[in-house]
C-alpha cells in the first residue's frame, strides 16, 4: 500500500500537467483547482505552434543535443583514458584542476564564457550554444573511473602485439567501457536538452533558440497562459522522457561499472 501511494505521489505532477494542458485558462487559475476540465481543450497543443516556432526550436534542440553528446563522448573518453592509463608529468595536478571545476558554480564563469563566444562571433549560433558543453569534468571523471577498472593484462597483451597508445585506446579498451559510455551519453542528452541558462544568455532571436528557451519565453510579464505552457512542456519533454524510461537501466549499470554511487 505504501509503495502504491509513493508511486502515485511521484506520478501525480505529470498527471496534473496533462490535466492542465487540457484545461482552459479560467480552469487553470480557479480556486479550488479543477481536477479535470469540463471540456478537453485540445486546441492548446495547436496554439503552441502559433506562439513559438516550435518545429524549428525542436530541431535546434535536437542538433545541439547530438553535437554535445558527440563532443562529450569523444573528448571525455580520450581525457579519461589519458588520466587513467598514461603517465605524464603533472597528470595528478591537471586532474585536480579539472575536477575542481565541479566545485565552481556555472554562474561564476558565465560572463567570461560569454565574452569569449562573442569575440568568436558565436552569438545566436548553434555552435555557440554547443561549444561550452562539449567537455565536462564529470564526464572525464566518469570515463577515468571506467578505464581504471579494466585489467592491466589486456593493455600488456595489446602492447606485446604491437599496438600503439591510440590503437590500445580505440580498439581494445574503449569497447570495454560501453556501460559507462551509455551512461555518459544519456546523462549528456538530459543535460543538453534541458540546459536553459547558457542558451538563454547567448540567444536573442526566437528562430535561433533551442526549445527550452522558447518555452521560457511563453511566460508573460503580467500573465501566463498556463494551459498552453503545459502543452508545450509536455511535447518538449516527451522525447527525453521516453528515452530515459527505455534506457534508465544502462545509466545505473554504467555508474555501477565506474564505481560511482
Amino acid at each position: 500500500m505504501m509503495l502504491m501511494s509513493g508511486g502515485f505521489v511521484m506520478v501525480f505532477p505529470f498527471l496534473w500537467q496533462i490535466m492542465m494542458s487540457l484545461s482552459s485558462q479560467a480552469e487553470s487559475m480557479s480556486v479550488p483547482p479543477s481536477l479535470w476540465p469540463e471540456v478537453a481543450q485540445w486546441g492548446n497543443y495547436a496554439t503552441v505552434f502559433d506562439r513559438v516556432p516550435f518545429a524549428r526550436q525542436f530541431l535546434i534542440s535536437v542538433v545541439v543535443t547530438i553535437l554535445t553528446v558527440v563532443g562529450q563522448v569523444i573528448f571525455c573518453s580520450m581525457a579519461g583514458y589519458a588520466f587513467a592509463r598514461l603517465r605524464f608529468w603533472g597528470s595528478g595536478a591537471i586532474l585536480a584542476i579539472v575536477l575542481s571545476i565541479l566545485m565552481v558554480p556555472t554562474q561564476v564563469y558565465l560572463i567570461p564564457q560569454y565574452q569569449i563566444v562573442q569575440s568568436l562571433g558565436g552569438l545566436n549560433t548553434i555552435w555557440g550554444i554547443v561549444l561550452p558543453g562539449v567537455f565536462s569534468a564529470f564526464g572525464t571523471f566518469l570515463m577515468r573511473q571506467a578505464f581504471l577498472g579494466l585489467p592491466h593484462e589486456l593493455e600488456e597483451a595489446a602492447r606485446i602485439d604491437g599496438a600503439n597508445p591510440f590503437q590500445l585506446f580505440w580498439r581494445v579498451l574503449l569497447p570495454l567501457t560501453k556501460p559507462s559510455l551509455s551512461a555518459l551519453t544519456i546523462i549528456t542528452i538530459l543535460f543538453a536538452w534541458n540546459n536553459l541558462l547558457w542558451p538563454l544568455v547567448i540567444t536573442t532571436d526566437a528562430a535561433d533558440m533551442p526549445l527550452v528557451v522558447g518555452l521560457a519565453n511563453l511566460q508573460g510579464q503580467y500573465t501566463t497562459d498556463y494551459p498552453v505552457l503545459m502543452a508545450a512542456s509536455l511535447m518538449a519533454m516527451a522525447p527525453v522522457l521516453l528515452l530515459f524510461i527505455l534506457l534508465q537501466r544502462r545509466v545505473v549499470d554504467g555508474l555501477a561499472h565506474s564505481g560511482l554511487k
